[in-house]
Parts: structure tokens; C-alpha cells; sequence
């Protein structure tokens, strides 16, 4: 973009971003709106309607700036200084503390480095050049290859971690040659993460998920995998979901907004988006195995990955572990890479993964923000009275939905909300399998649409592109999906319910 484009602030005529002090002044009024409603809440009461003026302030400015991380902390400070403006920055210290300590976070931050490592390694290796070599001579045209990173997208269905960043690194190159924009990469693996992964019993969404209706009373213990079987039929997002994708990938269902936009500047001959910055390794002088060994370099790494993560009872983060060791012997051996290349590319691939962990963990703050100004309870006790039997099962998907995708924790609002939800399902007397269906379409819709979701920001980090830039041209067909999904949980509301 050039000195003088307009940004998108201008163009609502709200402030100029591009001089500091006006920006300063405009969000600085906004935060001292938020200082003084801390004044007109009562100790001990609940925070009603004002516990959703972080999100909306998350929301707001992400659509000005267009940057995931900035519009986070704007809402994680808007929210402490109504909790209480006299000591933001210990308790920012505080939650920031919690939020790190926390063994999800620890998990994530591993995974995500030693994943972006592995990918590394396997880029740097000329593995993944290997498989696109392989793919190009088999796959001729542009909606071939959409629909072959959509198959592959739902062959990973173990997790949507491994989905997000394995199958767009595979792809990069070959829907770089039939201009595909990366924001449609990102689009195809993203809509391929979470709602394949709710679909298959064997994946980590199903193992935590199955626990989590365990410790609710949904089932009796031992009973929690069972129910989640039962209710497979009824995760009408991930279907519609697949649906959409399926639609996009044959041409059937067109450019919509922003995806046009970037779909035309690819057929241009850029389907790298703008302020993107490429792998800077210097691969002339690199030793390149045949072209069979090619492909074993990429498939047995990945083997090992799928295999180890589903021998420590789907643990994805011992799965990297395993396949970064023996990718690293791999290489070594034939000498692709020598040892101190092999270092370079795991901690350059941690690097990468810096700003994508920043975000999810700055997500997670926002959780423990919301948890505390009591914005999920407050929701749920808003649309309570209105509720019947039939309705419930459409009438939670839209609430966790919008709750999940305000929060972008697609896990940890389950626990907050579910001693409230699976109440209801049995006050109501609603089938629990659908219940559970609404639950995890809620869920993978909110970790599909939402733009600091961590399988949003591994989806565009994968794909080459930022989170906003992914989301914004995925947001209308995560809509399309939750609109088919609505509908389905409405009709199966009174005929199953």
C-alpha cells in the first residue's frame, strides 16, 4: 500500500491513524469513557451490558487498524479499567502472569514452536518442494488444486493445529503457480481445522470435548466418547462448513467481498498479500535428495507426527516432539542439512511462530478479562426467558457462537458455560446428542470466524498471510455456513427435541 492510500479510518471519517497525536487523543477519550463506568458499577453486582465493551472495543478497532494484536490489548485495557482503573497495571501484571503460567498456554507455545520448527525444517530440506513437485505433475488446474487442498485438509483431521500449518505449507507453492491468493489457502485450510476435526471421534477436539461432558453430567463417566458419537450427526456447522468449502473449491459458489479483491490481485500475478516477508534461506547451494527420497522425506516425518501424537493418546505436542528429533536425524544422515542448519531452522521456526503465540495468548487474556466482568453468564441469563425446548438447541449454537467468537477461545468458555447450558438441556428435556451438536458447531464456528482464534492465526501464518487479512475474506463464508447451521439446528429442534 502506498504513503498516501487511505486507511481504512478515513474512510469512516473516525480518526486519521496516521498522525499519532489525533490517534492518541481519540483512543485515549475512549478509555476514559471506560474509567468512568467503573465508577457506576456497584461492588458486588454484576457488570450487566457493560461486560461486552471490551469485545466491542476489540472489534472496533481491529476494523480500523486492520491488526489482530493491537485491537486485542485495546480491548484487554478497556476491560481492567472498568474492572478497576487504580490498579490496571498490576492487575494487567497479574492476568498476564496467569495467563503464562497456565499449562493450555505452555502446551500451545511448545506446539506451535516446535511445529513451525518441523515445517521449517522440511522447507528448508526441499521436502515440501518434493510433494508440490509430486502434486504439479498430477494436478493441472486451479480447481484441482483447491479441491486437493480441501481433501488434505480433512485427511489431517487430528488436530486442528497440525491441519492449519501442515497442509497450507504443502500447498504454498502449488496454488502460488495456479495464482491462487493466499488468503484463499488460508481460507481452505482454516474451514478444514476445527470443522473436520469435531466430525472424527479420533481427534484432540473429541477427546477434550467428551472429558469436559463427563465433568458436567451430560453422561455418566466412562460414557463422555459415546455421547460425543452420538451427536456427530447433529455438528451441523462442521457440515455446512465442509459444504461451503466444497462449493468454493469447485467454482460453484463465487468470490464474495474481500476474497474477490484478493482473488484479483492473484490473477495479477500476487498471491502474496502486501507486508508479507518470505523465508530468507539461501537454498542454492543446497543438496537435494532424489526424487522418490523427496517424497519419503515429507510423508515419513508427517507418519511419524500422526503416529506418535495418536501413541501418547492424541498428544500432539509429544507427536512434534518425536517427528522434529527424527526429521532432524533424517536430514542429517543424508546430509540435506547439516546439524547446525537443522538448529537454525527450529529456532527460526519458533521466531515465526512469535507474533501467531502473541496473539493467542493475548486471547486468552481477554478470556480471563471477560471471565471476570461475567460476560458469558450475563449472555445466557439474557436470553434464558425466551428460550422453549424446540428453540434451544439454534438458540445455543447463536449464543456460544457469538460468545466464542467474541472471546476466540473455543475451549476454555466450554467450561464456564456448560454447568449453565447442559442444566437447561435437561430442565427442557432436549435430546443431548443434539445438544452436544449445537455445542461443537458453536464452538468450530467461533474458532473458525474468529480473527485471533488460534486456528485463524495458524491458518494465515501457514498460509502467508495476517490474521486480518485471512479473516475478513473468510468471515462471509464462515456466515454462509452459520446461517445453513442455524437453519439445521432450528428444524432439528422440533423434530428430534
Amino acid at each position: 500500500m502506498s504513503s498516501q492510500a487511505i486507511s481504512p479510518t478515513q474512510k469512516l471519517g473516525l480518526v486519521d491513524t496516521s498522525s499519532p497525536m489525533k490517534s492518541l487523543a481519540f483512543y485515549g477519550a475512549i478509555m476514559a469513557v471506560f474509567a468512568f463506568i467503573s465508577t457506576l458499577h456497584t461492588e458486588g453486582e454484576p457488570y450487566g451490558a457493560f461486560s461486552l465493551l471490551p469485545v466491542a472495543m476489540i472489534l472496533f478497532t481491529a476494523l480500523l487498524t486492520r491488526k489482530a494484536l493491537e485491537a486485542i490489548f485495546a480491548g484487554i485495557i478497556g476491560g481492567l479499567l472498568i474492572l478497576d482503573p487504580t490498579s490496571i497495571f498490576s492487575s494487567l501484571g497479574e492476568i498476564s502472569t496467569k495467563v503464562m503460567m497456565d499449562e493450555t498456554i505452555a502446551w500451545i507455545i511448545l506446539v506451535c514452536g516446535l511445529m513451525g520448527g518441523l515445517i521449517t525444517m522440511l522447507e528448508r530440506g526441499g521436502s515440501v518442494l518434493s510433494f508440490g513437485d509430486f502434486l504439479a505433475n498430477r494436478v493441472k488446474t486451479k480447481r484441482s488444486t483447491m479441491v486437493t487442498t480441501g481433501i488434505l485438509g480433512m485427511l489431517v483431521f487430528i488436530d486442528d493445529y497440525l491441519n492449519s500449518l501442515a497442509v497450507s505449507a504443502s500447498m504454498k507453492n502449488l496454488t502460488d503457480r495456479f495464482k491462487i491468493s493466499r488468503e484463499k489457502l488460508a481460507f481452505l485450510v482454516d474451514s478444514t481445522a476445527a470443522p473436520v476435526c469435531i466430525l472424527v471421534p479420533v481427534s484432540t477436539w473429541a477427546v477434550y470435548f467428551a472429558a469436559l461432558l463427563e465433568e458436567n453430567g451430560a453422561v455418566a463417566e466412562g460414557k463422555g466418547m459415546s455421547l460425543y458419537i452420538e451427536a456427530i450427526p447433529y455438528m451441523a456447522y462442521g457440515w455446512a462448513a465442509l459444504l461451503v468449502v466444497w462449493l468454493v473449491a469447485m467454482g460453484y459458489l463465487k468470490d464474495i467481498g474481500p476474497m474477490k479483491e484478493a482473488e484479483e490481485r492473484a490473477q495479477k500475478g500476487q498471491p502474496i498479500p502486501d507486508g508479507i516477508e518470505q523465508d530468507g534461506f539461501d537454498t542454492s547451494n543446497m543438496t537435494k535428495a532424489k526424487p522418490i527420497m523427496g517424497l519419503l522425506n515429507f510423508f515419513l516425518p508427517m507418519a511419524v507426527l500422526v503416529g506418535a501424537s495418536v501413541y501418547y493418546e492424541i498428544d500432539l505436542l509429544l507427536g512434534a516432539l518425536v517427528a522434529s528429533l527424527f526429521t532432524m536425524v533424517l536430514y542429517f544422515a543424508q546430509r540435506l542439512l547439516s546439524f547446525e542448519q537443522l538448529v537454525e531452522s527450529m529456532l527460526d521456526g519458533f521466531k515465526v511462530m512469535l507474533h501467531p503465540i502473541a496473539v493467542v495468548c493475548a486471547g486468552f487474556m481477554v478470556k480471563e478479562v471477560n471471565d471476570q466482568l461475567g460476560m458469558t453468564p450475563y449472555i445466557i441469563e439474557a436470553v434464558t426467558p425466551y428460550v422453549t425446548a424446540e428453540l434451544l438447541p439454534a438458540v445455543v449454537f447463536a449464543v456460544m457462537a457469538g460468545i466464542v467468537f467474541a472471546t476466540g477461545s473455543s475451549w476454555g468458555v466450554f467450561v464456564v458455560s456448560l454447568p449453565i447450558v447442559i442444566p437447561m438441556a435437561i430442565t427442557f428435556n432436549v435430546s443431548m446428542p443434539l445438544m452436544v451438536g449445537a455445542l461443537l458447531s458453536a464452538s468450530a464456528f467461533g474458532s473458525h470466524s474468529c480473527f485471533y482464534s488460534d486456528s485463524t492465526v495458524l491458518s494465515a501464518q501457514g498460509s502467508g498471510c495476517t490474521p486480518m487479512q485471512h479473516a475478513l475474506t473468510q468471515l462471509p463464508y464462515a456466515l454462509i455456513g452459520s446461517v445453513i447451521a442455524f437453519i439445521s439446528l432450528l428444524v432439528l429442534g422440533y423434530v428430534v427435541a
